[in-house]
């Protein structure tokens, strides 16, 4: 500990382990190295439950495998992978059963590197050239490449610290794309054209909450700049057909209020929240989107929110969320007919999948739940006959009707009920014993929908219970449910998940002596507060890249995200924030009791969750818990955010994080 003193609006805090932030400090990376050869100790003697359900996971994969084409005019698009092989082959075909050409080969790129990921694959209009990104650190900073598919070599074009999107011109000699500031937030646009040095800045977001991105719209009409912060949208345009055109406003930002947009024809079809908590669809003229010019064309509802719409020539499709479930709605530009696609079980998540054809009437829906694996859907928006593409394949002889999946509700304080879905293998006996999992996320306004998960079977047939708690914060009743669990209301995402756990335990799913929960990023600043304020009701906690140093990271606005977020946590250079924000703060609530079993992971390259936000958090909670159960930290030190790239290192994390749990619970 070297304590390190700082004041903030008059407050007085000591950081003993501030000094972990220098990555460059030799005794930096040798605690790293420490604490992961500590891990790797206190984990030896599970190395053989490790091997055990590697090879359970992997067994279920079916390892050499091809995803479901997407086709745009004449080509077949897909990936495929091959048994032994970490990583997808990228691939198209010229007619559904033409010849085989392989785009990028992800395994022959990776070779050498700790780390590969691609990020933008995107192909010409006129498929002759593919644009794609690829990032070798894991610190999410892409560079660009551009390959000719007629003669397979590569252009001269490399573009480094670009971010995740890309868009082609319809003149197949420019795209555009965005780079990063030095906190990591995309900030501006620019134009490329091939062969031309010299790119041109077409677009600076100065506003530090505000990240931009590239869209094209599904009729490939346009180019979108999407500029947007948690709370406010902003739209600009240009004519796809004229990349050196006058890119327009299509609605000016007005802070508060959120929008995105589709193109049909003479119109634009906007979903806004500007005046509907709910969201509702405006329609409106592309020639003049004024506010004059609106006309409702879904109105809101209080018991729904509209999550996406996408237009196709004929047809306009929405993606609503009903009492946390999805449903897909059609319309008709036609007639105005308008239908649900069905679905039946008590708990799935459904939703778009690609679509790249405007000029159709199939539409690509993807639908799983917790006990039906991954399925891709084309749907006939006419005949509305489905015809499923594939399933994801499960090997071993899985029979989806030896489980069951419910959801239940649990009574938070403030009595909102707060549902949670369940999954187990039939058999199972509610008398307070089954082992269970409960895992959370609950921020940004992102949905945990109940899904299937193959790796997840290896503890269903160990007689444990798999649960997902919906609490706020998330978006899983729909944007008021996002409202209720951020700002000054934050702590109702800890206090709802401390409810599903006391549900599940009143319900006698299991005990408190039996209950691990697990969450990551977010979700891992879910796990540190509530492990704060309730470490008697768990006996496990698995926390994943965790934000547990919250206050300290929302104070820098040098750190990537910092600013942007000030619209999710609130700006703690203010004081109602500051004290709110302190209060939950995992790192700064440690406290000299009892705490439940812990592994924390990080990652060294990490540019969303900086690797020391764990490391601190662990260090302190070494120096001030005053029980004995097993307190791991395990670094991983060529990664970032999302672990490993490879995907049998993956299945070797996961591997890894299941026998800390099974051991944690006794399960070995």
């Amino acid at each position: 500990m070297i304590p390190t003193p700082s004041t903030t609006l008059g407050d007085a805090r000591v950081d003993g382990y501030f000094w972990l932030r220098d990555r460059k400090n030799a005794e930096t990376i040798a605690y790293l190295e420490a604490e992961n050869a500590y891990t790797a100790a206190k984990m030896k003697r599970t190395e053989a439950l490790q091997a055990k359900l590697y090879q359970e996971i992997l067994g279920r994969i079916q390892q050499t495998d091809q995803s479901v084409t997407t086709k745009r005019e004449d080509y077949f698009y897909y990936t495929r992978t091959e048994e032994g092989k970490q990583y997808a082959i990228y691939c198209r075909k010229r007619g559904e059963n033409g010849p085989e050409e392989v785009l990028l080969d992800g395994n022959r790129m990776a070779e050498g590197k700790k780390y590969f990921r691609v990020g933008n694959f995107t192909p010409s209009p006129d498929h002759k050239l593919l644009a794609y990104s690829v990032d070798f650190e894991g610190d999410e900073a892409y560079t660009i490449h551009v390959k000719n598919l007629v003669t397979g070599g590569l252009l001269a074009d490399a573009i480094p610290n670009t971010y995740y999107t890309l868009e082609w011109t319809n003149d197949n000699t420019t795209f555009f794309y965005t780079v990063l500031d030095a906190a990591k937030r995309p900030f501006k646009v620019f134009r490329h054209r091939l062969g031309v040095a010299q790119d041109a800045l077409v677009y600076h977001e100065t506003d530090e909450r505000f990240t931009v991105e590239i869209e094209k719209t599904t009729s490939r009409a346009y180019i979108l700049i999407d500029i947007g912060s948690s709370l406010t949208s902003e739209f600009r345009f240009l004519d796809a057909n004229q990349p050196e055109g006058e890119l327009k406003i299509l609605l000016p930002r007005v802070q508060g209020t959120e929008y995105d947009v589709t193109h049909h024809g003479d119109s634009w079809f906007i979903r806004t929240n500007d005046g509907a908590r709910t969201f509702r669809l405006i329609e409106a003229p592309v020639k003049d989107p004024s506010r004059a010019n609106w006309k409702v064309s879904i109105a809101a509802r209080h018991d729904a929110t509209i999550e996406s719409v996408t237009a196709f020539r004929n047809h306009l499709v929405t993606q609503e969320r009903e009492r946390g479930l999805m449903k897909i709605s059609i319309r008709q530009f036609t007639g105005g007919e308008v239908h649900y696609i069905e679905f039946h079980e008590p708990a799935y998540t459904a939703g778009l999948g690609a679509n790249a054809e405007y000029d159709t009437n199939l539409l690509r829906f993807t639908y799983t739940s917790l006990v039906t694996p991954s399925s891709v859907f084309d749907y006939n928006m006419d005949t509305r006959e489905r015809v499923l593409k594939k399933q994801q394949p499960v090997l071993g002889g899985y029979d989806p009707s030896q489980y069951s999946s419910e959801r239940i509700y649990a009574t938070a304080p403030d009595g909102v009920k707060v549902p949670i879905s369940l999954v187990y293998k039939k058999g199972f006996e509610r008398n307070g014993k089954a082992p269970t999992l409960l895992y959370g996320y609950g921020s940004y306004g992102i949905s945990m929908d109940p899904g299937f998960n193959s790796d997840r079977l290896s503890l269903l047939d160990r007689g444990m219970v798999y649960a997902i708690a919906h609490i706020r914060g998330g978006a899983d009743l729909g944007k008021p449910w996002h409202e209720d669990g951020r700002f000054l209301k934050k702590k109702n995402t800890f206090t709802d998940f401390i409810a599903c756990a006391e549900h599940l335990i009143a319900r006698k799913f299991t005990s408190a002596d039996r209950l691990a929960i697990m969450g990551g990023s977010a979700g891992g600043l879910l796990m540190g507060a509530v492990t704060n304020l309730r470490p008697d009701l768990f006996a496990a906690v698995v926390a994943k890249v965790p934000f547990v140093d919250s206050l300290n990271t929302m104070l820098d606005a040098s750190l990537p995200l910092t600013v942007g977020e000030y619209e999710e946590w609130g700006n703690p250079n203010e004081k109602p924030f500051y004290d709110y924000i302190k209060s939950y703060a995992p790192y700064e609530n440690v406290a000299a009791k009892e705490y439940p079993a812990m592994l924390v992971t990080a990652g060294l390259n990490d540019p969303r969750v900086s690797y020391w936000e764990p490391a601190k958090f662990v260090a302190k909670l070494r120096a001030m818990k005053n029980d004995h159960r097993i307190l791991l930290l395990k670094t991983n030190m060529g990664s970032g955010h999302f672990g490993s790239s490879g995907r049998y290192e993956y299945i070797k994390e996961t591997a890894f994080d299941y026998a800390f749990l099974l051991s944690a619970l006794g399960l070995e």
